[in-house]
C-alpha cells in the first residue's frame, strides 16, 4: 500500500519501476488501464517486457541515464501527457515513475508571467 492513498483513485495512471525496470507500483487508473495485459498482475513483470522496439531501447536508456521524458500522444482520439520520471529515496536513485493523464483537446494555455 502506498505511503498516501490518494494515489490509489488518483485519476491518471501512475505506474512505478525500479532500476531494473521491474514494476513495483500500480495505482487503480493504471491497473485498469492495463487490465487486458493483466491490470495489477503485471507487477513483479519487467516494464522493458511490454514495449516494442524503438521504445524498449529509450526506457532502457532512460533508467541507465536517469533522464526525465515528458511527451504527448493519441489514441483512438484520447489525447494524453505522458511524463516519465526517475524517483529516489535519500538521494539515491530507485527507478522510474509514469504519469499519464488524459487531456482535453484544445486545451487552455495562459502565458504566466512579469
Amino acid at each position: 500500500m502506498p505511503k498516501y492513498s490518494w494515489v490509489e483513485q488518483f485519476p491518471g495512471a501512475i505506474t512505478v519501476c525500479d532500476v531494473d525496470g521491474v514494476l513495483v507500483e500500480m495505482n487503480d487508473r493504471a491497473a485498469e488501464l492495463f487490465r487486458k495485459d493483466g491490470g495489477r498482475g503485471l507487477i513483479g513483470s519487467n516494464v522493458l517486457d511490454c514495449h516494442p522496439e524503438p521504445a524498449r531501447s529509450k526506457l532502457k536508456r532512460l533508467l541507465e541515464t536517469q533522464q526525465t521524458n515528458v511527451y504527448t500522444s493519441e489514441k483512438n482520439g484520447v489525447t494524453k501527457l505522458i511524463y516519465q520520471s526517475p524517483w529516489y529515496v535519500e538521494g539515491e536513485y530507485r527507478g522510474f515513475v509514469e504519469v499519464s493523464l488524459e487531456i482535453p483537446v484544445p486545451m487552455p494555455h495562459f502565458l504566466r508571467g512579469a
